[in-house]
C-alpha cells in the first residue's frame, strides 16, 4: 500500500444518492465526479441503487414536505456505521428557498449531517473531498 493512504482504502465505499428537493445543479456535479475527468470509481467510491448497501448517504437540496418521511426512511434503512453528506447550499441552509412554505428546512433539521459541502453548485473536487472526509469518519466509527 502506498505511503500516506489510510487503511480505509482497503475496501470500497458505497454511496447512495438522495435528492430531497434540489434544482439538480448539485446532482449534475455529482455525476461529473463519476465521469472520466475525475473518475472516483477508480478509488473504490461507487454509487449504489439501494440504501441497504450504502455506507454513505449523499443528500442534495432542501427537504420538502413530501420528501421528509422518505429521507428519514432511507436513512433508517442504511446499516451502521453510516455517514451523511449534505451537498450544496440549499441542503445546508435552504439558500434561496429558505422561506418557502413547502420546505421542512435544511437537511440537518431532519437527519444528523456529518459532512457539509458548500457551493451553488459545489465543484466536483469539493464533493470528492467531502467523501474522503466521510471515509475517514467511517474509519473511526468502525474502530469503536
Amino acid at each position: 500500500m502506498a505511503k500516506g493512504l489510510t487503511k480505509a482504502f482497503k475496501k470500497a465505499l458505497w454511496v447512495y444518492h438522495c435528492n430531497s428537493g434540489s434544482c439538480n445543479g448539485c446532482d449534475i456535479e455529482i455525476i461529473a465526479a463519476l465521469c472520466p475527468r475525475y473518475d472516483v470509481e477508480r478509488f473504490g467510491i461507487k454509487l449504489v441503487g439501494s440504501p441497504r448497501h450504502a455506507d454513505v448517504l449523499l443528500v442534495t437540496g432542501p427537504v420538502t414536505r413530501q420528501m421528509a418521511d422518505k429521507v428519514k426512511r432511507v436513512y433508517e434503512q442504511m446499516p451502521d456505521p453510516k455517514v451523511v453528506i449534505c451537498v450544496g447550499n440549499c441542503g445546508n441552509t435552504g439558500d434561496v428557498f429558505y422561506e418557502s412554505y413547502n420546505l421542512v428546512g435544511p437537511i440537518n433539521q431532519v437527519l444528523p449531517v456529518d459532512v457539509h459541502v458548500v457551493g451553488c453548485p459545489p465543484r466536483p473536487e469539493a464533493i470528492i473531498f467531502a467523501v474522503a472526509k466521510a471515509w475517514t469518519k467511517l474509519e473511526t466509527l468502525e474502530g469503536k
